[in-house]
């Protein structure tokens, strides 16, 4: 299944296109100073199917091209960086450190 990331600027959310059904979304607020990732969202239909991470990567990989920390305060996002540590490092929290 091809699934299509989209960042919804003007809904602050990056969203996951399967055709034309919404997967799944990753909320954000972003600033010029630092981005937050409050809450993601998979429909029940296509969990496990690596939507989440998709978008967990677009999200991560957005605000390291806009060279903005990140403050993960959804527990996927969070412990999707924790599994992935080239993304770590982007992490706002406890001094740049992402901990459990």
């Amino acid at each position: 299944m091809a699934v299509a990331i989209r960042d919804n600027a003007e809904q602050g959310r990056f969203e996951a296109w399967a055709g034309d059904t919404l997967a799944g979304f990753a909320e954000y607020i972003r600033n010029d100073r630092l981005v937050v990732y409050p809450h993601t969202v998979v429909g029940p239909a296509f969990e496990g199917r690596g939507i989440g991470g998709s978008l967990a990567r677009a999200a991560l990989d957005d605000a390291r091209t806009r060279g903005l920390p990140v403050l993960a305060t959804c527990p996927f996002i969070k412990a999707w960086m924790l599994r992935h540590p080239e993304y770590v490092e982007l992490a706002y929290e406890s001094g740049s450190q992402v901990t459990d």
